[in-house]
């Protein structure tokens, strides 16, 4: 009776462990508000017609972030001659008030709560999933007494939540524009067909590193349809997250520093590109070639020029394979860590589009900027969850990789449980590099057209 006593103890050891872990870290988020304290003190603005002009001089936080050039640093600028044609303007109008964020200010945002519940859950989730890869699992108790059940459900329900947000998201009504709405669906429709290009092996293995035999014909066409659904999903949060890249790292050489960010933010940024570039090359096999060491023992050689070119240097075939995996980790942390920068300039892109209007001609038109300023501060919930769901995805489904390969034992009516595991893991794989792949390829896409002038922020 004691040692079956132990037994039950040992084996339900992990399952306490999550559950006290998920459960202290509902409290933890829960008590200090960490979705709020995430975007706390990022800048956001308003026109002085929003506000009381009298109390930019109260320790409000308010203040002008920039006035018209050739104004005077007090509270009340010089008014301009008028013109011989009488036009008026008034200086008053031609200034703008920056503020830092607060709780209080995120909680009137549109999809605040969406964005406040998914940042708690899905960061629960995948510090699950991380802890799990540092415990000692036995898969011989099974998917219940082992613990694996815990992670397992929070990061497959946060991935779903994630991927349901993104959509409602996507088609919010006056979010973007009915152009965006539609290449959408047009990438969606082109990412399916592709999809079903790759999942049927159309394209070989010598050209992309996945293999997808353990697919029945119907997985195979439900793998192609959602692979069709994140093109779709990425679009724009792919078009904005290089609307971003583009101000942040100040290509358009505006020279303002209220429109740039600092050295930290834009390293951040020069790397998160860089390193998702990277990982995304990494399943194509061509590419590939060039960092394994074909002459390693039990390498396999491959067909092509790169063996013989390069066939001396690089890693193992096995470390290559684990490098690259733990690289989509890398790249999803630096997705997420890039977020507030991501959002900033987002709110900087209204402060651009002000600076535009203002100068454009010599009685500015305001009431377009004016909207704009407004907009990006009423959809700053919407916008914060397209550039943190993607890179969330990517950590949970990294995190299902992690699992032993008989993970799923124990699932009542499930025999063949070795088969779906590794299944499981490969799809959760090919799913992870997809998004990264995508966002890539979107992002490098929209701002080539940035580069060659079919494109601009105004």
């Amino acid at each position: 009776m004691p040692s079956s006593l132990t037994s039950l103890l040992l084996s339900t050891n992990n399952l306490v462990l999550h559950t006290a872990f998920a459960i202290s870290l509902t409290l933890f988020f829960s008590f200090f508000k960490i979705p709020a304290l995430f975007l706390h003190a990022l800048h956001t603005y308003i026109h002085p017609d929003d506000v009381n002009p009298a109390a930019s001089s109260s320790p409000g936080g308010i203040r002008a972030a920039i006035r018209r050039p050739g104004s005077l640093d007090s509270d009340q600028p010089k008014p301009r001659k008028k013109s011989k044609d009488k036009f008026e303007f008034d200086e008053n109008k031609a200034q703008i008030f920056r503020l830092k964020l607060s709780e209080g200010h995120l909680q009137s945002r549109i999809y605040f709560n969406e964005f406040y519940s998914a940042f708690n859950f899905t960061l629960i989730a995948f510090s699950s999933l991380i802890l799990h890869t540092f415990l000692t699992v036995d898969t011989d108790f099974g998917l219940v007494k082992n613990g694996t059940v815990i992670p397992l459900l929070l990061g497959s329900v946060g991935i779903f939540r994630l991927l349901f947000f993104i959509i409602r998201v996507g088609f919010e009504k006056s979010a973007s524009k009915r152009l965006e709405k539609q290449l959408s669906c047009v990438l969606g429709v082109l990412g399916f067909l592709l999809g079903l290009i790759i999942v049927f092996e159309v394209i070989p293995k010598w050209v992309l590193d996945f293999g997808f035999e353990s697919l029945d014909g119907l997985g195979k066409f439900l793998l192609a349809v959602l692979m069709g659904c994140i093109v779709g999903c990425l679009y724009m949060p792919s078009l904005r997250n290089a609307r971003a890249f583009w101000l942040g790292t100040d290509q358009i050489r505006c020279n303002l520093s209220i429109i740039s960010c600092g050295w930290f933010s834009r390293s951040l940024l020069y790397a998160n590109y860089t390193i998702a570039l990277f990982t995304s090359l990494l399943w194509i096999s061509p590419f590939a070639e060039f960092l394994i060491n074909k002459n390693a023992v039990g390498a396999k050689r491959g067909p092509h020029m790169a063996n013989e070119l390069f066939g001396y240097v690089g890693m193992s075939r096995s470390n290559f394979y684990s490098s690259r995996q733990w690289l989509l980790l890398v790249t999803g942390l630096l997705q997420f860590l890039t977020v507030r920068s991501n959002v900033q300039m987002f709110l900087n892109e209204a402060v651009l589009c002000w600076y535009q209007r203002l100068h454009a001609s010599k009685v500015p038109e305001l009431d377009y900027s004016r909207a704009k300023v407004f907009l990006h501060n009423h959809y700053l919930c919407l916008v914060v969850v397209q550039f943190f769901a993607p890179s969330m995805l990517v950590l949970l489904l990294f995190g299902f990789t992690q699992f032993d390969d008989n993970f799923l034992k124990g699932i009542p009516g499930l025999e063949n449980y070795s088969t779906y595991s590794n299944l499981a893991k490969e799809v959760a794989l090919f799913v992870a590099w997809w998004l990264v792949f995508v966002w890539t390829v979107l992002s490098s896409a929209i701002l080539v057209l940035y580069r060659r002038g079919s494109l601009y922020v105004s």
